[in-house]
């Protein structure tokens, strides 16, 4: 056993011992959280505004700050964006998280002086509750490689901006320097097909022992690595034993990534995101991540099936129960204030509190990370038939991961036509185009060839309808899905047509 090995073990102690004791004791955790922020944030735009000075509990606040997602926080978002002081947070933010917006563009999420280490300690303590959990810590003298963003950073009124990712390559420890890969060059490549050839070229004689990223990027690298040695990964580097992942469900890829790397490895999952870094998994052995309750958020939890009610009752960490969607509401040292982000989840365990990402509150695609929502598909297919004769029934999108042969994963477009394009290849290119401009997550996947252009399956005649019978869901205010996550539904349309 190496010293740095040694070192990480008794340092992995520690900190298990710290989360433990905040872990043991949620709601007072919270609490404290809670007061603080309103305590630190009282005298800003936002807290003047919606009298923090009086908020003394939970309800106070519940009663004072209704929930917003990031449109309707928008108007005190570009104040902070124009370079405006004191506004959701003291002072200005470090940096911006720029990210693809829903309805109107990029958003831009505050990193602050007091939320920016939050971000990293949860990352390095999912580490190191692995080697507490485990007792392996020999992973930590191989290279480690990081598949992320550029780091390379634009200004906007003074604030540096640029997607999480990459701001986050700004603060990787000194300790990992030496294993960190790729190197800073390589990591500044734009181009991702570049990027991924040049990565290889760094990493495949190297003793790489930890690999981390989202799930369809990492299997892009692997297949590349693959295809340069004729080796599987795990032969490539046998000291490969770690692979850290987020952003969307590992399940579908687990099989795929098996046989590219010829043998099982250990995973942690992270529930990471622009606004926070939520939750992370603790032990191998017990579903769920643990929800990091002392990291500056304060959370709020809204019933899935009460969401949408006029006015759904907001819970607290000691209020939950296991196995019910939450819509997750959340408070930040970055000045987001019961901010919806959108995400739901459960509860796996309350002793202590552990949860899964149960989905998103509306329908959405991401099983590649793209984030696509129901406004863009329909935005898309609007754009596609204005000015011709096409008809559509109804329509539908579903992820195609794993398709037949060698070809890239899709988006399977099931459209029940009452009117055929003329052209069914050029239609299907002004729907892939449309997306393209509306979501740049999708845009790059298809870039960086993760994805191919988008395919259309086309539906008989009251096929839709059928498959609404078939589930009992016929008539009345059932509504067919607009896009799913899953196959679920493509799966029963695909019977359709046998």
């Amino acid at each position: 056993m190496s010293i740095k090995s040694f070192s990480a073990k008794i340092f992995a102690a520690y900190i298990q011992r710290k989360i433990d004791s905040w872990a043991s004791k949620p709601v007072e955790t919270q609490q404290k959280v809670f007061k603080e922020l309103i305590q630190k944030a009282k005298n800003t735009k936002f807290g003047k505004d919606h009298s923090f000075g009086s908020i003394q509990s939970p309800a106070d606040f519940a009663a004072k700050v209704p929930v917003r997602d990031y449109e309707e926080l928008k108007p005190y978002v570009e104040q902070v964006v124009a370079g405006k002081e004191d506004i959701l947070w003291p002072g200005k933010p470090l940096y911006f998280a720029k990210t693809s917006g829903t309805t109107s563009g990029a958003k831009y999420i505050p990193l602050t002086k007091a939320s920016m280490p939050t971000h990293i300690e949860a990352a390095r303590n999912a580490i190191l509750c692995y080697i507490a959990d485990t007792g392996k810590a020999d992973f930590v003298d191989g290279k480690m490689i990081f598949l992320q963003g550029s780091p390379e950073l634009d200004e906007k009124n003074g604030i540096k901006l640029g997607r999480l990712s990459g701001i986050v390559a700004h603060y990787v420890p000194g300790y990992l320097q030496k294993n960190r890969m790729p190197s800073w060059e390589t990591n500044c490549i734009e181009d991702w097909e570049t990027k991924v050839e040049a990565i290889v070229e760094e990493t495949v004689h190297e003793d790489m022992s930890v690999i981390s990223g989202i799930p369809s990027w990492v299997q892009m690298y692997f297949e590349r690595l693959q295809a340069r040695t004729g080796k599987k990964v795990g032969e490539i580097f046998p000291n490969f034993e770690l692979f850290i992942y987020g952003g969307v469900n590992y399940e579908p890829y687990r099989a795929k990534f098996e046989n590219l790397i010829g043998r099982k490895v250990d995973s942690i999952e992270l529930f990471p995101a622009s606004e926070g870094f939520f939750a992370f998994q603790d032990k191998q052995d017990e579903k769920g991540m643990l929800l990091q309750l002392n990291s500056g958020i304060f959370y709020e939890f809204i019933k899935t099936d009460e969401f949408f009610s006029e006015n759904p009752k907001r819970l607290t960490i000691g209020e939950v129960e296991l196995h019910t969607n939450y819509v997750m509401i959340i408070s930040t040292t970055a000045g987001l204030w019961a901010y919806n982000l959108g995400d739901t989840i459960q509860f796996t365990s309350l002793k202590p509190y552990r949860v899964i990402v149960s989905g998103r509150i509306k329908h959405f695609i991401s099983a590649f990370g793209e984030h696509v929502i129901a406004k863009e598909v329909e935005q898309a297919m609007q754009e596609a038939t204005a000015g011709t004769e096409v008809r559509i029934s109804e329509f539908t999108v579903a992820p195609q991961i794993n398709p037949e042969g060698e070809q890239l994963p899709y988006h399977e477009w099931f459209i029940e036509f009452e009117k055929e394009p003329e052209d069914m290849d050029a239609f299907a290119d002004a729907l892939d185009k449309s997306m393209q401009q509306q979501n740049s997550y999708y845009f790059d996947l298809l870039e960086g060839k993760i994805l191919q252009r988008l395919k259309i399956t086309k539906v008989p005649v009251s096929g839709f309808q059928e498959y609404m019978k078939s589930i009992g869901k016929l008539g009345g205010q059932n509504k067919l899905p607009r896009l799913s996550n899953d196959r679920k539904i493509a799966d029963a349309l695909e019977k359709l047509k046998k």
